[in-house]
């Protein structure tokens, strides 16, 4: 039996590292966020801690700032000693690995600097003696933070063209299963990769269309394959390769795949069989321990058997140094599927090879145990099958539901759900009887009574009223006649009571009928609590109570001698009168609402003790949230020109 261990893939997602600000940009951000973030205000006048302790604040935040922003831009990139080894070598191809860590020490050498900046003049603060002396330190401290932040300018810079040229490179995951394609410029990786994966590479007639890494994906016995199309290599020495076949160096030297190297046999690339066969020799130190494949491409326009006995015997020493010879065309489809089934195979078993020969294999097989039954007599020992699996019982079909006889029936909105078949009747076959509108001569509808509930309901009533009255006839043989008289005054008063009540539910009366009040009376439950009507407010209550449709009219006569009908004109206030009086506590003015002068005496304290904690703070009330500054930095701040930033 085999046992396969499954690991974690693997991905560095490079794209997640956030942009890299520029060294002013990275100034402006941490300067405006002490700014925004700690108080702006302090006094001469303050406490000479108070002061020290507001400088010591805008130093610690700034330092605070500076460190974070720099702590994040470490952490983000990635260290070349914990990552793969393919990264870190592909990282010293592509960008020069001391370059690199030169960078990063820079920047950790900078936040040690702003560190150390921070702390040395928070500890001279605690010395400052005035607040001319503090803020002249604090000034220092942000200038030699901004110094050091500046010095970054060309190493922030080199970090961003870094930083955009990692989210650019593909997630390539070193431990997975991978399928890796090789050999000289433009013979025909790119299009065997977009063949058997949905990549979509450029294929042009020239060599070098392939200048970086490129993947693509496929599947195989329901596992996920990873092909790596690489760039073109040429056969010279190692010093003498540029950036691009270095690539391709670095993925054939550190990915664990199964090497694919394509031949041209066409030799429309540009090199012939030999000069790529010794290619295969020069670079075949880095194919040990990889299954290795080498494919013939494009056999539609030359055959594998039309090759000269010299040509064959190249062929034959790469057999003879442990590949597999394959042939396909990329063009028509012949081959390839053999060569993706072929190359996956190898791997899968070179996977598993390589596992059971781990160290794991054998903490695995050591708690794995076969039970291995022993024969412990001669007696044969048939099969015993039981009668229910030789001879299962039918199955029942299950009820069909609504849904499913609405799914029968033309779906929802066509089918019609079936009442009929819930009623239940003594005979099955009543449920679908049509009810007649006609029955013996006679309307079935006017055996329907409209009034049938109320008819109920007074039918029971005279039930229960003949129930009282024998009840009743009972108790009143056993009294004397005066009980007798008595209780039948009694009977009568209560008869009265209840159809008194009746008539009020039944008709009840307007609102405005069952008020009894008068504006006289109005005018005393006024007076009563101390509010006095004017005039015009006692003349507009009176015209109110009359009919609106009647006005009051004036009737006089006219210089003609017929009667005339004027509007009655309300009564002119004099000046004394309609003049405002002023706010006095010693009297009570009409319409205040005050019962006596001594109820208005209370309410003007209260008012004022209300207000004293507004007065206190100098509040306009308790909406009011303006806080006043003796310098108002619309007036003392300006504006600053360029670069004019020096003065924070």
């Amino acid at each position: 039996f085999f046992i396969l261990f499954y690991f974690t893939m693997v991905v560095y997602n490079f794209k997640k590292i956030t942009t890299v600000p520029t060294a002013s940009d990275l100034i402006d951000i941490v300067l405006s966020k002490t700014q925004r973030q700690t108080p702006t205000v302090v006094h001469p006048g303050y406490a000479i801690s108070r002061i020290r302790s507001f400088y010591m604040r805008k130093i610690r935040y700034t330092q605070q700032s500076a460190t974070e922003r720099l702590s994040k831009l470490l952490e983000e990139f990635p260290r070349l000693d914990d990552i793969h080894p393919f990264y870190s070598d592909l990282i010293n191809v592509l960008y020069d690995r001391d370059h690199y860590k030169l960078a990063l020490g820079q920047v950790n050498a900078a936040r040690s600097v702003i560190e150390n900046v921070g702390k040395d003049y928070t500890r001279l603060e605690k010395f400052g003696d005035s607040l001319y002396r503090c803020k002249q330190l604090k000034r220092a401290a942000l200038g030699r933070m901004v110094t050091a932040l500046k010095k970054l300018t060309a190493t922030l810079a080199y970090l961003e063209q870094v930083r955009q040229h990692l989210a650019r490179l593909p997630s390539i995951d070193p431990n997975t299963r991978t399928l890796l394609l090789c050999g000289y410029p433009n013979v025909g990786k790119s299009s065997f990769l977009n063949t058997v994966t949905r990549a979509n590479v450029e294929v042009q007639p020239y060599a070098f269309t392939t200048k970086s890494l490129f993947i693509g994906h496929m599947d195989y016995k329901y596992l996920r394959w990873q092909v790596i199309d690489t760039p073109g290599v040429l056969d010279r020495p190692l010093e003498e390769r540029n950036t691009v076949e270095m690539q391709s160096i670095t993925a054939i030297a550190h990915l664990r795949s199964s090497v694919l190297y394509i031949v041209d046999i066409s030799e429309q690339c540009g090199w012939s069989l030999a000069q790529q066969i010794q290619l295969f020799d020069s670079i075949q130190p880095l194919f040990a321990n990889k299954p290795l494949f080498v494919v013939i491409n494009k056999i539609d326009l030359r055959k594998f058997e039309d090759l000269s006995p010299e040509e064959l015997a190249l062929f034959d020493h790469v057999k003879a140094a442990g590949a597999t010879v394959l042939t396909m065309s990329t063009q028509t489809g012949e081959g390839v599927a053999e060569v993706k089934s072929v190359a996956c195979e190898k791997l899968l078993e070179k996977r598993v090879e390589q596992k059971l020969h781990g160290s794991k294999i054998d903490s695995v097989v050591n708690r794995i145990h076969v039970a291995e039954p022993v024969q412990r007599d001669d007696k044969e020992r048939g099969e015993n099958i039981p009668e229910s699996v030789l001879n299962p019982p039918e199955m029942k079909e299950p009820r069909k539901t609504e849904k499913d006889l609405m799914n029968e029936n033309g779906g929802a909105g066509v089918y019609s759900v079936d009442v009929n078949k819930h009623y239940l009747l003594d005979c099955e076959d009543w449920k679908y009887d049509k009810i007649p509108e006609f029955m013996d001569g006679f309307n079935i509808a006017d055996f329907v009574d409209p009034d049938i509930l109320k008819r109920l309901e007074e039918l029971e009533r005279e039930e229960e009223a003949a129930g009282n009255e024998m009840e009743e006839e009972e108790l009143v043989e056993d009294l004397t006649d005066e009980q007798r008289a008595a209780l039948i005054a009694i009977r009568k008063k209560k008869e009265l009571i209840i159809s008194a009540k009746r008539m009020k539910i039944s008709n009840p009366i307007p609102r405005s009928k069952q008020s009894s009040g008068t504006v006289g009376k109005f005018e005393d439950h006024l007076r009563g609590m101390g509010i006095r009507l004017s005039d015009d407010a006692q003349e507009r209550l009176r015209s109110r109570s009359r009919s609106k449709s009647r006005p009051t009219l004036k009737r006089g006569r006219s210089r003609d001698g017929e009667d005339n009908e004027e509007e009655e004109q309300p009564k002119k206030r004099t000046r004394s009168e309609s003049r405002a009086r002023s706010l006095s506590v010693t009297s009570v003015k009409e319409g205040e609402g005050y019962r006596n002068i001594k109820q208005k005496v209370d309410a003007v304290r209260k008012l004022r003790a209300s207000q004293k904690k507004f007065n206190k703070g100098g509040k306009a009330g308790e909406g009011d949230h303006h806080v006043p500054v003796k310098m108002p930095k619309h007036l003392f701040a300006g504006k600053r020109g360029m670069g004019k930033t020096d003065r924070r």
